[in-house]
């Protein structure tokens, strides 16, 4: 889930969960490790424009998919479930992991030890390795829960890919995303509580073309459908315990996208492999765009750059939040901030043939409680009701109407109303590219543990 840059939405180190059950979750950094420099980006205006104003997307044009001139029946949205013998998973995923994994054993992440010879990436002296040795907060629990919320995102998104195709509704995507994590992990989220246990970590992002991030199917909207000519991200999160797993992925149809696609991944892929104990952001975000950068499509038989989004960062993952304090830029940024042992970060990337700045669109993603606002101007019945609800079964965790109405809300909107305008609620909306664009997301979650870092959402597919 994408962060929008330090200067919309920075947020404390120290910040403390809204629920008894995840206070206190998050320890709070030492200084140096979040000395970030406000102000422009290198390359922008104050404003955050660059100087070229007339690069805008281009319109895809091609020719309807080949058809032999029958009719085919429409077929029944109703998916059978295929059954698996003992000890195997189902299609559409649904039997949760506790039964497929002998005592918790869940897999591993990719595992990369910190280069001997990189500055960059390697532990400096021997006393901090023996202060690590007797002070790990990456203790066997914790492994346990982020491998389980790993393997659960893994297992979901394999399915996903093979029914995200030309002519499936987004609310079917997101249906099938959200179903199949509750299953593996294990909770329903109906019950008052058990969505802080275990779930979904954020809403499922299902963004088309040049809509970059924070757009959800809603209850009552119109129905969206996938096309072929769509660029379709899809961004999810799965916690267990408070632990969040981050990681998106993008489909495309038309071979035009290819190049697009493959910048994006090749340049989340370099974050992770410039990512490690005391890397400086700085040197990160300027290997991410000069590698996002290098790469070009072509559409409507004009050839254009791809660029690096210039008001989206990744982030680092706090326990409950899915974003912490610090960012990790996609393009050349001033900044001292580094990234520390035991931190857990979303390395992501966005690319886009468009002006790569992103603006607020009108509609409501979803919706995060903030725990640092004080609840005593409360005086609306409705809005007490609701709060008491938000505390009770998302803290901290971001979460839509779609959660809501799961849980039995209902005419909560003057409510919510009430809670967005005095600030004890943020709201996310929509943010896009200039119409005509196309963008594309990869995102991978890597734990930076003492003596390597664990990339734990990785996959077979990418």
């Amino acid at each position: 889930m994408g962060s929008k840059t330090p200067d919309d939405h920075q947020r404390s180190p120290n910040e403390s969960s809204a629920g008894a059950a995840i206070a206190n979750v998050n320890p709070s950094k030492s200084a140096a490790a979040s000395g970030l420099i406000h102000g422009a980006l290198e390359g922008q205006d104050e404003d955050g424009e660059d100087e070229d104003e007339d690069v805008v997307g281009a319109d895809l044009k091609v020719d309807s998919q080949p058809s032999n001139g029958k009719k085919r029946k429409r077929k029944s949205n109703k998916r059978k479930k295929k059954k698996a013998p003992n000890g195997q998973q189902t299609t559409p995923p649904r039997v949760a992991l506790t039964s497929l994994f002998n005592n918790d054993r869940y897999p591993d992440g990719e595992i990369v030890e910190y280069g001997t010879n990189d500055n960059n990436l390697q532990r400096t002296t021997a006393e901090e390795l023996r202060h690590l040795s007797i002070v790990d907060n990456m203790d066997d629990d914790f492994l346990t829960d982020y491998r389980k919320a790993a393997e659960a995102h893994r297992q979901v998104r394999q399915y996903v890919q093979t029914i995200a195709k030309p002519g499936v509704s987004m609310t079917q995507l997101a249906q099938e995303i959200e179903d199949g994590v509750r299953a593996l992990v294990g909770h329903q989220g109906v019950e008052t509580g058990d969505a802080l246990k275990a779930g979904m970590g954020f809403p499922t992002g299902l963004c088309l073309n040049n809509v970059a991030a924070h757009w959800t199917p809603n209850p009552g909207a119109k129905e969206v459908v996938l096309q072929y000519d769509d660029v379709l991200k899809v961004d999810f999160g799965v916690h267990v315990k408070g632990r969040i797993v981050d990681s998106a992925f993008t489909v495309a149809f038309n071979p035009a996208y290819d190049n697009l696609l493959a910048a994006v991944k090749a340049a989340t892929n370099t974050g992770l492999k410039e990512a490690g104990v005391d890397a400086r952001m700085d040197h990160i975000s300027e290997a991410i765009q000069e590698v996002m950068e290098s790469y070009e499509v072509e559409l409507n038989r004009k050839t254009i750059p791809v660029k690096a989004v210039r008001n989206l960062c990744g982030h680092n993952i706090l326990r409950y939040k899915i974003h912490g304090d610090k960012q990790v830029p996609f393009v050349k940024s001033t900044t001292s901030q580094r990234m520390e042992e035991g931190d857990v970060f979303a390395i992501e990337t966005f690319g886009s043939t468009g002006k790569a700045y992103l603006r607020d669109e009108v509609g409501v993603y979803g919706y995060g409680r903030n725990e640092l606002v004080s609840t005593a101007g409360i005086h609306h019945a409705s809005a007490k009701s609701l709060l008491k609800s938000i505390d009770e079964n998302f803290g901290t965790l971001v979460f839509s109407r779609r959660y809501l109405e799961r849980i039995g809300a209902k005419n909560y909107h003057l409510g919510m109303r009430s809670l967005v305008s005095s600030g004890i609620v943020e709201s996310y909306g929509p943010l896009v590219d200039v119409p005509g664009s196309y963008v594309a997301q990869f995102e991978h979650t890597v734990l930076l543990r003492p003596t390597c870092k664990e990339v734990i959402s990785r996959g077979d597919d990418y």
